[in-house]
């Protein structure tokens, strides 16, 4: 792939966005690497790909989350991909980043703030939180599939879709969590890695003992 295709205009193409919604990731691009400088948000070497490795890593998830309104819920935020992504593009809907760190969660809402978009910063672990009741659910990098659908299970409802990209490690994750989870979904693969595969969960229950 082509330096252009895997940078601004390449993402533009790909998902044929709005000048707004590009204004919105300009200016996310310009904060996350001034922060870069002062706390570990991503590696540099991503920075220098950050349409292709975290923007349009993380817009290729509202695709397969078309169909599903209401509140999208983003576990271990970091440096919001997938959830400030998803809020820049869609900038109605109702959001949720949770991250623990305190300073990530302060990036995530002064990111925000510059950008024009107004999700919800929960700066606390996931344990703590009340169910939020989330009709999307989603965590890029954060912990192993049985572990994810341990915090899922809390702040679902009946319907609700979750969305885990996942690298080469995707196989071996998915079996040991159906020894724990009866679980149906899809394997889609990934737009920007061909490694990767995103995990499109349906619904999921326990294993009775």
């Amino acid at each position: 792939m082509s330096n252009s295709n895997r940078g601004r205009e390449g993402f533009d193409k790909l998902f044929n966005v709005s000048r707004e919604t590009l204004a919105r990731l300009d200016i996310y691009a310009e904060e996350l690497a001034r922060w870069n400088e002062k706390i570990n948000l991503v590696s540099r070497n991503s920075l220098a790909e950050v349409w292709h490795r975290h923007f349009a890593d993380s817009a290729q998830l509202l695709a397969l989350a078309s169909e599903t309104a209401g509140l999208w819920a983003d576990f271990g935020s970091g440096a919001g991909f997938p959830g400030l992504v998803v809020a820049a593009m869609q900038p109605d809907r109702e959001v949720v980043l949770v991250e623990s760190d305190q300073r990530k969660a302060a990036f995530l809402m002064n990111a925000a703030h510059k950008m024009g978009v107004a999700p919800r910063v929960e700066s606390q672990r996931i344990e703590s939180l009340a169910p939020l009741n989330a009709q999307v659910i989603s965590a890029r990098a954060l912990a192993p599939l049985t572990k994810l659908l341990e915090f899922a299970a809390v702040h679902r409802v009946s319907n609700t879709i979750c969305l885990f990209p996942k690298g080469v490690q995707a196989e071996s994750e998915l079996s040991v969590a159906q020894s724990h989870w009866h679980i149906e979904l899809d394997q889609v693969s990934s737009l920007t890695d061909p490694a990767a595969t995103i995990l499109k969960i349906r619904d999921f229950s326990r294993v009775e003992a």
